[in-house]
C-alpha cells in the first residue's frame, strides 16, 4: 500500500481498511509501505500471497506485477499485461473499440498544445493518459472562450476527449461475473473529492435505470474486463445519456485496482450482493496467483 504515486493517500486509506478486514477473516496480514526496498521487504517478509492495495503509477500500470511475477510471489488483482493496458486510457480504448464496446472520441495531444488551441470542438475533457481518481481532469465547456491553461504538473501528453454527458454508472467485476450497477449522484463534476471525501456522492446501488441500460452496463463491463484480460476484480465506469436510451451509454473506463476504502464502490456492491468486505478481501485472497 502506499507507494509515491499521485494516489498515495488513497492507497494508504485502501490498504488499512483490506488489512482490517483481512486480519478479521483471520489471515496474519503484514502491511507495507512501497518504498524503492519493496523487493528486500518482500524477500525478507516471504509472504504466501501479496495483496496488492496499490493504486496509480507503478502499482495498477504493470510495474509491481512485473516485479512479484519475477519474484514468483501470488499477487491480487489483475496481471502485468491488463494493468498496463487498462492504466492507458487511449491503448484501452483501441482495445474497446475494436470489440465494438461503445467509446467517445478522443485523441493524444501535446500539453502545450492543448494550452495553445481547441484541439476538437468544445465540450471536451482533459485527462493524464495514465493515472486514476479523477487526478488532473479539465473539463471544457462548450461556451469556453479559450483553450484550457493546464497545470504544468500535467504530463506532456495528456489524453482529450469529447465529453459524454449524463448519469454516472459504474459496474464492478469479480471473477467472470458482473455485480450489479451504480448510479452515482453528485452536485459536480465526479471529481477527486467525490470519489474519496464522506458526503462527496450519493450512491443509488442498484441503480433505479431501465432494465435495458442497466443489462447494458453489466454486459459491457464484463466484455471490457475479457478484452483487456483482467484478473480478480475490476470495475468499469459509463456515462448514460437518457435522452439517447441505449446510444447514450458510454464505457469510460476500467479500473483494475478499485478503491477499497469507506466510501469505495466496489466493496458496496459486494455487500448488495451478500458478501461482505472481510468475505470479499478473503475471496481476493484466495483468487490469488502468479501469471496473471
Amino acid at each position: 500500500m502506499g507507494g509515491p504515486s499521485v494516489e498515495r493517500e488513497v492507497s494508504l486509506s485502501t490498504g488499512r481498511e483490506c488489512a482490517t478486514a483481512l486480519k478479521e477473516a483471520g489471515f496474519e496480514v503484514v502491511e507495507v509501505d512501497a518504498d524503492r526496498d519493496l523487493p528486500a521487504r518482500l524477500s525478507e517478509i516471504s509472504p504466501d500471497v501479496v495483496f496488492n492495495a496499490l493504486h496509480g503509477r507503478w502499482g495498477e500500470d504493470g510495474c509491481v506485477q512485473g516485479l512479484l511475477e519475477w519474484l514468483r510471489l501470488p499477487y491480487t488483482h489483475s496481471g502485468v499485461l491488463a494493468s498496463s493496458l487498462a492504466m492507458d486510457k487511449e491503448r484501452s480504448k483501441s482495445a474497446y473499440r475494436a470489440a465494438g464496446l461503445p467509446v467517445v472520441e478522443s485523441v493524444l495531444a501535446l500539453r502545450d498544445e492543448v494550452r495553445a488551441r481547441h484541439v476538437m470542438a468544445p465540450p471536451y475533457v482533459v485527462k493524464p493518459n495514465n493515472e486514476g481518481s479523477s487526478v488532473g481532469v479539465y473539463l471544457v465547456q462548450e461556451v469556453a472562450n479559450g483553450p484550457p491553461q493546464l497545470s504544468d504538473e500535467m504530463p506532456e501528453t495528456v489524453m482529450v476527449e469529447a465529453y459524454a454527458p449524463g448519469r454516472e454508472l459504474t459496474t464492478t467485476v469479480m471473477g467472470g461475473r458482473a455485480l450489479t450497477v451504480t448510479d452515482i449522484l453528485t452536485d459536480g463534476w465526479y471529481d477527486y473529492d467525490a470519489k474519496y471525501k464522506p458526503g462527496g456522492s450519493r450512491h443509488v446501488v442498484p441503480a433505479e435505470v431501465p432494465q435495458e441500460i442497466f443489462d447494458a452496463c453489466m454486459e459491457y463491463a464484463l466484455r471490457a474486463h475479457q478484452v483487456l484480460g483482467c484478473r480478480g476484480l475490476s470495475r468499469t465506469d459509463f456515462r448514460w445519456d437518457e435522452t439517447r436510451g441505449l446510444g447514450g451509454l458510454i464505457l469510460l473506463e476500467t479500473n483494475t485496482q478499485p478503491g477499497m476504502t469507506p466510501t469505495s464502490l466496489s466493496p458496496e456492491q459486494a455487500q448488495v450482493m451478500g458478501l461482505s468486505f472481510p468475505d470479499l478481501c478473503r475471496w481476493m485472497v484466495e483468487d490469488a496467483s502468479c501469471a496473471r
